[in-house]
């Protein structure tokens, strides 16, 4: 199935490029095809990630219990482009490696693999006025909706794992102004599903409603620098981004929200009670230094974790409670980076333990995010129980 799909994308590229012309571009910006009577643009480029991973358990000082793997992290192609004219634009991303397709083999799923990440088009019908239609990220925390190929460090942070809200079918409208020269203030409200990417036995629980507000009181970043670690650019004076957003997820059948499992009875009815979730984040940055920093709280309509059946049995436990991320880097020599996380995770008690991660990170950006060397080193901290140690190697390769 993904070896077809695959053929079928790079057949349709090849027959596109006789009746197009071929952009001239460099190494990272992709094949790039605009129609011969400029009615489309096309973008098509692929993506994967090969990672080491080293566990051991810290115990008395000493390193034990040693659990090392090799494998494809992430491997993915990506078109996007314009139709028409470009204020009709178009994403579509996929997942070919069996991480990113794990998870699919249910009902829910009809059984088949997570292979469509991204599928949405956006139109901007009015001024700053946009409306997007389709399956993507929603506006959650910002370390979320940074692409996985443009991480400061390996990869995203615990507070990530356990409270974002991730991808969903959704009808977007988004708005941008200004207040005065450089202050732009960006809005965001997303209606979507409810249960996530790909879920096609839809409408379980209830809609999902998503609320999202950011200011940049400096202005614009370089290329979108506002969604990309590390500060590449070196802008030449500050800038800053502050975002909120809020999530309402109605009646939400997995346990956390669009992601985790399904909440169901002996019987395979679905339960669910509402869940919210609240982020706050910010990035800053200033001639090779970037600093990071997110909160996220979720919680259930009645601060219960728990879900009962009919019959007063536990059948699902959603996970709440709240967590922090702040992460700070800086360029040394050419492209050089090094960066430091520090992330504290405090679920609600009967949801699980504390947890507490601190990560040093050292990258070289060969060409930007498009080919690099990453490594990490992490010290998980775990209430009531020892310590791991964490290294982590990964190449980034994006044509």
């Amino acid at each position: 199935m993904r070896n077809i799909i695959t053929c079928l994308i790079v057949i349709s590229a090849l027959f596109s490029s006789v009746q197009a012309q071929i952009i001239p571009t460099s190494f990272g910006k992709g094949l790039q095809l605009m129609g011969k009577d400029s009615s489309y643009y096309m973008k098509l480029g692929f993506r994967f990630q090969s990672l080491y991973s080293g566990e051991w358990q810290m115990q008395d000082g000493s390193f034990t219990d040693y659990n090392g793997s090799l494998f494809t992290r992430r491997s993915r192609i990506k078109i996007n482009g314009w139709a028409l004219n470009p204020k009709f634009q178009y994403k579509f991303e996929l997942a070919l490696s069996n991480r990113d397709l794990n998870g699919g083999q249910r009902p829910e799923f009809r059984n088949t693999a997570n292979l469509v990440l991204d599928a949405y088009v956006t139109y901007n019908f009015y001024k700053n006025f946009s409306v997007r239609f389709g399956q993507g990220k929603l506006p959650g925390n910002r370390e979320r909706v940074i692409s996985s190929a443009n991480l400061q460090l390996v990869d995203r942070s615990r507070l990530n794992s356990r409270f974002n809200i991730d991808r969903d079918f959704s009808i977007d409208l988004l708005h941008h102004f200004k207040l005065g020269e450089t202050f732009i203030v960006k809005e965001r409200f997303a209606l979507s599903q409810g249960e996530g990417r790909n879920v096609t036995e839809g409408y379980l629980g209830g809609f999902s409603y998503t609320f999202h507000l950011e200011f940049l009181p400096f202005g614009k970043f370089q290329s979108k620098g506002d969604y990309v670690g590390a500060d590449l650019k070196k802008e030449q004076k500050p800038k800053l981004a502050v975002a909120f957003a809020y999530n309402l997820n109605k009646s939400a059948v997995r346990e956390r929200g669009q992601l985790g499992n399904f909440i169901q009875d002996e019987n395979g009815e679905y339960f669910g009670k509402d869940l919210n979730v609240f982020f706050a984040d910010l990035m800053y940055k200033h001639n090779g230094f970037s600093l990071m920093a997110e909160y996220a709280q979720r919680k259930t309509s009645d601060d219960l974790p728990d879900v009962l059946d009919n019959n007063g049995n536990v059948i699902g436990t959603y996970y709440t409670g709240y967590g922090a991320n702040v992460q700070a880097g800086y360029l040394i020599g050419k492209n050089w980076e090094i960066a430091a996380r520090y992330t504290t995770i405090k679920p609600d008690e009967s949801v699980s333990s504390d947890e507490n991660q601190y990560t040093l990170g050292f990258s070289k950006y060969i060409v930007g995010h498009k080919l690099k060397i990453q490594n990490d080193f992490t010290i998980r901290e775990f209430e009531n129980s020892d310590n791991r140690f964490i290294w982590r190697t990964q190449v980034e390769f994006h044509f």
